[in-house]
Order: structure tokens, then C-alpha cells, then sequence
């Protein structure tokens, strides 16, 4: 492989990668999973092996790089349509903390131990476990938090507006996404299908089809996002 050939393979190896990363999508970055950490590491290696292996015509590298990320791309759009197989290929939150208190098979199951709970909680200006009420390991690595009541930051809405009482769920809870309502949800809420269509109507919502997400917040408000929203 002469400097010539050596050249041309950088030009349409970084061409041809740039292209490919920006039609698979932002998510590649900001959401660094494990499948997507996998994709990554794969696009790097095809795209080095096109550059610097002689046994590896560029064509060929061009159409495993374009077949990888065809791959990727299909990957997602299954990941997006089946809740399904957004669990099987990215598991589910786990909840770490719960109510205070540190639950220990969860850390085992997340292969955590307490000094990088504590690493992950300092990371959002969380100095103490006491502090925190809920702590949820994301499936992309990262800690969600909310602290207890006597610890969270006092908003303008604290000063005017009294705390809700009655509330029926420590966390927002999801009872429908994509069209589909979560029946295992709504039982633990002791709520049915009616009970969720009657608030839908009463949100002016007709068919759980036009509901692309729904959730139930702490302070029991219904929160809905309907499909085919305008991007303004």
C-alpha cells in the first residue's frame, strides 16, 4: 500500500464514519449504553481496519461500515416501537434507594458498592445518604435523585403555593407510553382502565391511541403527551 492508497483510505475511512455516526443518531453520545458502547467500538475498528489493513479493500470496508450502521439504526427503531425490546436490550432502572434506605440486593444486582453510590450521589452535590429519599440507576450508568422533603431546594412555587397532601405515589409513574397503557402500573395503583380512560377524557383525550406518553405525578396530576405533537 503505497502513501497514495494510505491517504485515500484516511479520506473515506473519516468520511464515511462521520457520515455513518451522524445518520445513527445523537444517541451514540449521549447515551452511552452498553449496545451502544458496543456499536461504537465496532465502528471504530471497521473504520481502522479500512485505513490501515492492505488485506481490506475499500469497498469492502465501506460496506461493512454502511452494513454496521444499518444494523444500528434498525436496532434503535425496534428499541423505540417495543417496550419489550428496550428491556431486553437495555434492562430496566433500578431502584438503589428506596425511601432512605439502601437496598442492598439492588446495589448487588447493579454491581455497586457504597463507595461508588457515594461517588455517583457527590457527583449531584449530595455530601450524605441521609439526605435522599429515591436514588434510581439508569440504564445508562447514571444516578437519578430526589431528596427528602426537608432537603430539596425551596422554589418561588414553595412560597406561595401549600404542599400537596395526599399524595398516592412517591414517584411519577408511567401508565401509558406509545399508545399502550402499563396494566402492571395501574394495579399497583389500585386502578383500572376506566379510572384512566375517564381522566383522559377529562384531559380531553378520547382514545388511549392519541396518548403518545402519560404518567401520574406525586401530587396525583395526570401529565400527557399526545402523539404527532408540532416541533415549533
Amino acid at each position: 500500500m503505497n502513501q497514495l492508497e494510505l491517504i485515500l483510505r484516511i479520506a473515506i475511512g473519516f468520511i464515511v464514519l462521520f457520515s455513518m455516526a451522524r445518520w445513527s443518531g445523537r444517541k451514540e453520545i449521549s447515551q452511552m449504553t452498553f449496545f451502544n458502547l458496543v456499536s461504537a467500538i465496532a465502528f471504530g475498528s471497521i473504520a481502522a481496519a479500512l485505513v490501515v489493513n492492505p488485506s481490506v479493500s475499500i469497498l469492502n470496508g465501506i460496506i461493512a461500515l454502511l452494513g454496521w450502521a444499518v444494523f444500528t439504526v434498525f436496532t434503535d427503531f425496534i428499541h423505540i416501537k417495543s417496550k419489550k425490546a428496550r428491556k431486553l436490550l437495555m434492562g430496566d432502572p433500578v431502584i438503589v434507594i428506596k425511601k432512605g434506605k439502601i437496598m442492598e440486593d439492588a446495589l448487588r444486582q447493579t454491581r455497586l458498592d457504597t463507595d461508588s453510590l457515594q461517588a455517583l450521589l457527590r457527583q449531584q452535590s449530595i455530601f450524605s445518604l441521609n439526605d435522599v429519599e429515591y436514588a434510581i440507576f439508569e440504564t445508562d450508568g447514571k444516578l437519578s435523585v430526589m431528596k427528602k422533603d426537608n432537603k430539596q431546594t425551596v422554589t418561588k412555587s414553595d412560597m406561595n403555593i401549600a404542599m400537596p397532601q395526599g399524595n398516592f405515589v412517591p414517584l411519577s409513574t408511567e401508565l401509558v407510553a406509545d399508545g399502550k397503557m402499563n396494566l402492571k402500573n395501574l394495579a399497583k395503583m389500585n386502578k383500572d382502565q376506566t379510572w384512566l380512560h375517564e381522566q383522559l377524557q377529562l384531559a380531553g383525550v378520547q382514545s388511549v391511541d392519541d396518548v403518545f406518553y402519560a404518567e401520574v405525578q406525586p401530587d396525583g396530576n395526570l401529565y400527557i403527551d399526545k402523539r404527532d405533537d408540532l416541533l415549533h
